[in-house]
């Protein structure tokens, strides 16, 4: 269906919608339904998703490919996480998912090389699965209750977004890279610049692009706050297919001559320089030789933002004959078995090795704070895609994010330094590794799918860290209760349910998750939300932004099993509102901002009519009453009718059984 007059035409993204689209209308803010060709799941969201699938009473899976990854969870200090790896197994074997092993490689770059395919639509309950986005396809991160749906062939809702256009020019400079791409977006708009639009690459600059490059910027959209990003499936797309022995699975999607965009961005790639972020915001963007000369003691290179063989091989050629700088930790993490092996092919293994680097095992460790924590209060260089406080495993962390090339020449040097000074004193000529022709490609690690008949007789392997679902009750018809936190703008998901190797290992256990509930942000939440809970339940209020960052629905489902009934923020991110919407809390938006400051913790405040208020033809404006204060403040939602549904049943899953 084309959209109306007036809005972008001829893009790849409106290309990719159109032959997908099962419901609604191709005009932004509208809801749209999309089938759904691929999905892709880990083991931070995984286990909820599998238990999801059960809940459903889905027989076998019935999208084109799914898979289930073990890339997050790596770290088995104790029996938790091996547990939930024989869990997910077992899962993928009864449902009929490919399972990549413990250590296979990260989700992103692995699902990319065996898996991913130009125009074809992937739902992945990970908010990094945009970067399948530079093959060409509609590569969508969401709630893990949205890609089970989708995997029992239900259609992916969302709200068409509106497709920016970035025309880039030029080439990057020596020493500059596809990271600082991405970090000059976030330099010009920050981290809610691209709510509620599809990022579109165009132009003559994509020519010097490889798609392992354009994986680096796709990724990190998910960082400006945007629905995905496409790239066009163009010579490089091809390239990297037929590298990696897919070639057959090339099918070219680039715009029309004549497209054009709703709003339109241009770079010059030629006018780039090095980027980094300060703490503790992807957003808090600088030029490297702005903060040059502040000491650190740790650089990690990996990640799915950086995950391509010149992300490491060139680093490697830097520190290749030199050594790490007395104090700094050089950590090196392989995003896929297929990268270790093409590094150790070339040397490049044996020059980090002996420049001091610690080689750890393939997956997304520090990232998702899995080990590799930094010291309090020093200095860490990564090329991760996120820099939010704590997420690091560390409290007061201060966590950069930087390409491959200064994250290298900083481990040298021992400060922050911009590897085009570090070239200069040194005379080094910018690296230029040769990748190995083909690259390699090992399929050892990857379990397919069992047949049918086969698949049936799978009994799930359930230790004793993996509770039920939550039972979630319908919304009552009045909501009164007390407001026990009160947030600011841009409060991420690992605030609400963080990361780390203290709290990922019950992510399979909401009960006992539910204790590290919004403990950044008030160490006693869960339990002031505990003493409620059975009573009036409670609310809370936040500014801008609330819930970037992860699609762990855990950040939803936690605070709905200790009470939550209500959010009332000043804006969204856009998957912990569907979170929210899924496990039955009301997300409402205030009408005018400015009475955020009026509510103070422990306000109690009052919502009545709401079965009235959330019929199909009834107005979006409710009014809440704040009894503590004697004032009245309008606020709205923004559901569509089957949204309504849900949040009236108490969430999709009941809303389904009812």
């Amino acid at each position: 269906m084309a959209p109306p007059r007036g809005y972008a035409q001829g893009t790849v993204t409106q290309r990719l919608i159109g032959d997908h689209l099962l419901s609604g209308r191709m005009e932004p803010g509208e809801e749209i339904g999309l089938r759904v060709d691929q999905t892709l799941t880990q083991d931070a969201t995984g286990t909820l998703v599998m238990q999801e699938l059960e809940a459903l009473a889905l027989d076998r899976v019935r999208t084109q490919v799914s898979v289930q990854y073990v890339d997050h969870n790596i770290l088995q200090s104790d029996e938790r996480n091996a547990e939930d790896h024989l869990f997910l197994r077992s899962a993928a074997r009864r449902f009929g998912l490919w399972f990549s092993k413990p250590g296979n490689g990260v989700s992103h770059p692995t699902h990319m090389q065996h898996f991913g395919a130009p125009g074809k639509t992937l739902a992945g309950s990970d908010s990094h699965t945009c970067a399948g986005g530079s093959l060409g396809m509609l590569a969508i991160g969401t709630g893990g209750l949205e890609v089970a749906l989708a995997m029992a062939g239900r259609p992916l809702h969302l709200t068409m977004p509106k497709v920016w256009g970035v025309r880039l020019t030029g080439e990057l400079p020596p020493w500059v890279s596809a990271k600082d791409v991405i970090l000059e977006m976030l330099r010009r708009h920050g981290v809610q610049g691209g709510v509620q639009r599809v990022l579109e690459y165009y132009g003559p600059g994509l020519a010097s692009l490889t798609a392992m490059d354009r994986h680096v910027i796709a990724n990190m959209g998910a960082e400006l706050g945007a629905t995905t990003t496409v790239f066009p499936s163009d010579e490089a797309v091809r390239a990297f297919l037929d590298g990696v022995g897919r070639a057959d699975d090339f099918v070219e999607i680039v715009a029309e001559r004549d497209a054009s965009y709703d709003f339109d961005e241009e770079i010059d790639l030629s006018s780039l320089e090095p980027l980094i972020a300060r703490p503790t915001s992807p957003g808090n963007v600088a030029p490297v030789r702005e903060v040059a000369g502040e000491p650190i003691s740790q650089a990690v290179i990996g990640s799915s933002a950086n995950p391509g063989f010149r992300d490491f091989a060139v680093p490697a050629a830097m520190v290749a004959g030199r050594q790490t700088a007395a104090g700094v930790s050089l950590d090196i993490n392989p995003t896929s078995r297929e990268i270790l092996q093409d590094l150790t092919r070339t040397g490049a293994t044996f020059d980090l090795i002996a420049a001091g680097a610690r080689i750890h095992q393939s997956g997304c460790l520090g990232c998702i704070g899995m080990g590799q924590a930094p010291a309090s209060g020093r200095n860490s260089l990564r090329t991760f895609p996120r820099n939010f406080p704590g997420r690091s495993g560390t409290e007061d962390d201060a966590v950069w994010l930087c390409s491959p090339e200064t994250a290298a020449a900083s481990a040298l040097t021992g400060a922050i330094t911009d590897p085009r000074d570090w070239a200069d004193r040194l005379s080094v000529t910018t690296p230029a590794p040769d990748a190995p022709k083909p690259p390699s490609v090992n399929n050892a690690m990857l379990e397919p799918p069992l047949p049918p008949d086969q698949a049936r007789g799978v009994q799930l392997e359930r230790g004793p860290n993996i509770s039920a679902l939550p039972d979630l009750d319908p919304l009552p018809d009045s909501i009164g209760g007390p407001v026990l936190l009160k947030a600011g703008d841009d409060v991420s998901t690992d605030e609400i349910s963080p990361a780390g190797a203290k709290a990922l290992p019950y992510r399979s256990n909401i009960p006992k998750l539910a204790e590290f509930t919004l403990t950044r942000l008030d160490p006693d939440y869960p339990r002031r939300a505990e003493a409620v809970r059975q009573d009036t339940g409670h609310l809370i209020v936040a500014g801008e932004n609330y819930g970037q960052g992860s699609s762990r629905e855990h950040a939803a489902i936690a605070p709905r099993y200790l009470g939550l009934r209500a959010v009332i923020a000043k804006s969204y991110a856009r998957i912990h509102w569907q979170n929210l919407i899924n496990f039955g809390v009301l997300p409402l938006q205030f009408d005018d901002p400015d009475d955020y400051a009026g509510i103070k913790v422990n306000d109690r405040l009052h919502l009545s009519g709401l079965h009235e208020a959330l019929s199909p033809t009834s107005d979006p404006t409710l009014r809440i009453r704040n009894a503590t204060r004697d004032e009245e403040y309008l606020v709205r939602h923004r559901l569509s009718s089957r949204q309504r549904e849900a949040i009236l049943a108490g969430g999709i899953i009941p809303a389904l059984a009812r």
